[in-house]
């Protein structure tokens, strides 16, 4: 029997385990049934049907390690998500069997909430047809959920504010009231809806809205969201926080997370502390994250969290993969396998390539041995350039070669990089454009190269891309035809005058090809191979993540040293303490040892913790100063002065003859 069958009355139910102190919600649910074989294109709500068993099995894992909030597969079991597999006809039978499955396993001690997620159709400017077939969908799954006889209704995921407005109110209507809904926004790294509404003003819209419980989940790691959960604590109602595992990255098919289970107890704790009701883990944990968690919850003194006691722990995962999208299983590089291995083969109808150093002025500086500078100024989010353009012509000045320009990063909305780039050169400052793959199809992708080729933007940062699942809308396709080595493959053929399909162009392309690497990378063997594949093809630069550890760096440039390659070596000075953890616990391919970090605690805040981070990067660059072609320098919350305090002293010196780019025939 559930607490609710045991009272008779859910609202009271819930209420009163609020009330007996901190409760544990459950883990990520996708990375587990990919860990046991299932597809990452399938209807995971189907399985509520299909393979009730294996759903079970996943909440009890959750259970034994000190959940008493189960939440049920039934995230995207409404009509319009479930259209898409052809199972609109069975959101009824697929919530009423999600809900069915969760109880079995959550059993006397648990609470069972039934997961709403959007509606997976964008409304923007919707028309008020629009809004009410969204509404309808909505309220069929809460009636669904309130009727198989959940404890709590939870809308969750929300970037939208008038979509999450419809969920809150299809879900209070469905059950005449009688069912608390727990209402769960996803805020941006600035704790911001899409449209820019705050975390403090979305919890009392909430609250107004009939929400019986506040909070956010999925929008990045632990940090975040404790900072945005504190803003909602003056709504006066429980508060709900339930992070992912850090960022995700995108390797092959799958989203890895960084964010470790100890890291995860720690905030956990202070979450708590905070007076938090409900903590959990969204995109990216495993049952060892939880555990962690209902370990701060039995610090803190948890009633219920007593009774589970005995009861014995998971088995240990390794797994930090997780996808709670069904996005298209991406094709990467092996899109076109009838490509040539080598891209730099002659072709029939072949274009004679020009050589490196004639292709752009930046790959002049490299070849003639010029230690280069690169800054990253980003597209705006709205319209108006006026303040990137001013921080270009800025950097320029404090003689920095090329502003870098990022496609898209953390899947936000913004303007397209490749429009800033052209009214950047037309200032007289030289641009390198990010192209990645996460957005455009081949054809697209074919077409984006041929424009900046014909608008004179040369240098171009070829990248795999973040997921959209990290920005304003994590409904939106991932494309992923190419990854980053496709897209090199592409561009070099452009410049031997070949189109994807081996029809001659006529004439070459003239790009500057460079390409990421992570020396901090997890898997760090992968990542030395996945660079070799790049330089096959075509890859002529690497541009480093950031890097604090001189170990970690030097064995990096050790390393590669082989493949030959110009390397610019990414610099993103600290702004804090508080970005220092951050950057560590939270972020795919970043190291920051112990040393730094407590270098930062001692700095303070504010203007000495600044001028601390800009020492260390600048300790970072002299350190391999002799041994790279120039520094990518990545300033903090576009604070670019940091940008040109790091690079002061650097630029003048010429680099040494074995790290020149040779030029290319």
């Amino acid at each position: 029997m559930s607490l609710s069958a045991l009272t008779g009355r859910p609202m009271a139910t819930f209420l009163e385990a609020v009330a007996a102190g901190p409760l544990v919600v459950d883990g990520a649910m996708g990375s587990q049934l990919f860990e046991r074989g299932v597809l990452h294109n399938a209807c995971l709500e189907e399985l509520n049907l299909t393979r009730p068993e294996l759903i079970r099995k996943v909440h009890e894992d959750y259970v034994r390690a000190g959940a008493n909030v189960i939440e049920t597969n039934t995230f995207g079991a409404n009509a319009m998500r479930l259209n898409k597999h052809g199972l609109s006809s069975k959101v009824v039978a697929l919530n009423e069997a999600g809900v069915r499955v969760a109880r079995e396993a959550a059993g006397t001690n648990g609470m069972v909430v039934g997961a709403m997620g959007p509606s997976g159709y964008f409304l923007g400017e919707a028309l008020s047809d629009d809004l009410a077939k969204v509404r309808a969908a909505l309220r069929q799954q809460a009636s669904a959920l309130a009727g198989a006889g959940v404890d709590a209704i939870l809308v969750e995921t929300l970037r939208q504010t008038n979509e999450l407005r419809l969920a809150i109110e299809s879900a209070v209507e469905a059950s005449g009231g009688s069912v608390p809904v727990i209402a769960s926004a996803s805020v941006d790294e600035h704790g911001l809806m899409a449209d820019g509404t705050t975390s403090a003003e979305v919890a009392r819209l909430m609250r107004e809205w009939g929400a019986s419980a506040v909070g956010v989940n999925c929008c990045d790691g632990p940090m975040n969201v404790l900072e945005a959960v504190q803003t909602m604590m003056a709504s006066g109602l429980p508060v709900w926080a339930v992070p992912n595992a850090g960022l995700p990255r995108r390797v092959d098919d799958r989203l890895l997370y960084v964010s470790t289970a100890e890291y995860f107890g720690v905030y956990a704790r202070r979450m708590y502390k905070l007076g938090v009701a409900f903590v959990g883990g969204c995109c990216g944990t495993t049952p060892e994250h939880i555990k962690r968690i209902a370990a701060a919850a039995r610090m803190i003194g948890s009633s219920s969290e007593a009774k589970a006691d005995g009861k014995s722990s998971p088995p240990e995962s390794n797994s930090t993969a997780n996808s709670d999208s069904n996005s298209n299983t991406p094709r990467g590089s092996d899109t076109f396998q009838a490509w040539s291995a080598n891209p730099h083969a002659e072709l029939p109808g072949a274009a004679k390539c020009e050589a490196f150093a004639d292709r752009s002025s930046l790959a002049s500086k490299i070849a003639r041995g010029k230690f280069v500078v690169s800054v990253e100024v980003n597209p705006p989010v709205g319209l108006n350039l006026e303040r990137s353009l001013a921080a270009a012509t800025m950097l320029k000045r404090g003689g920095v070669d090329v502003v870098n320009i990022a496609d898209g990063a953390r899947a936000q909305a913004r303007m397209g990089n490749l429009a800033m780039a052209v009214r950047v050169q037309e200032q007289g400052v030289e641009a390198i454009l990010h192209v990645c793959g996460r957005d455009r199809n081949l054809l697209a992708t074919l077409a984006h190269l041929l424009a900046a080729n014909e608008l004179g933007v040369k240098n171009l940062v070829v990248i795999t891309g973040d997921p959209p699942k990290m920005g304003d809308f994590p409904d939106a396709s991932a494309v992923y035809d190419l990854d980053s080595i496709g897209i090199l493959k592409l561009a070099a053929r452009l410049n031997h005058g070949i189109d994807p399909g081996g029809k001659p162009l006529g004439s070459g392309t003239r790009f500057v090809l460079a390409t990421g690497a992570e020396p901090a990378a997890l898997n760090y063997e992968r990542e030395l191979g996945r660079l070799r594949q790049k330089k096959d093809a075509g890859a002529e630069i690497v541009m480093t993540q950031p890097v604090y550890d001189p170990v970690v760096l030097d064995k990096f440039l050790t390393d590669i040293a082989p493949l030959g390659l110009p390397v610019l070596v990414g610099l993103l000075p600290l702004a804090s303490y508080r970005n220092a953890e951050f950057l560590h616990n939270e972020v795919p391919g970043m190291q920051v040892p112990e040393s730094v970090r407590e270098r930062m605690r001692k700095a303070g805040s504010g203007a000495d913790a600044r001028r601390e981070g800009v020492a260390i990067a600048r300790e970072m660059l002299a350190a391999v100063r002799s041994r790279v072609a120039g520094a990518y320098v990545m300033p903090p919350f576009e604070r670019f002065d940091l940008a040109l305090e790091v690079i002061d002293g650097f630029t003048d010196a010429d680099v040494p003859e074995p790290l020149r780019s040779p030029a290319r025939a």
